[in-house]
């Protein structure tokens, strides 16, 4: 019981009783609800991030030197 400065005092387990909220089942069902909220936390934060794609930073050999339109000086 903690006391508040209105004066009555609160129980500390108000939802659940004292004995469920210090069992090892509660801590990994706690556990678990953190994990899973950092995942999607951070599938949020990737999904507002500008995407990223690797084949800009890695050179092709497969580019052509030069250009092969039907106006091969750039002409339109």
């Amino acid at each position: 019981m903690f006391p508040t400065a209105a004066g009555p005092t609160i129980p500390a387990g108000i939802l659940l009783p004292e004995s469920v909220l210090g069992s090892s089942e509660f801590a990994v069902l706690a556990a678990f609800v953190a994990i899973n909220t950092v995942i999607y936390a951070s599938l949020a934060l990737v999904n507002i991030l500008p995407r990223i794609y690797p084949t800009d930073w890695v050179t092709n050999r497969n580019r052509r030197t030069e250009t092969r339109s039907i106006y091969p000086d750039g002409q339109v």
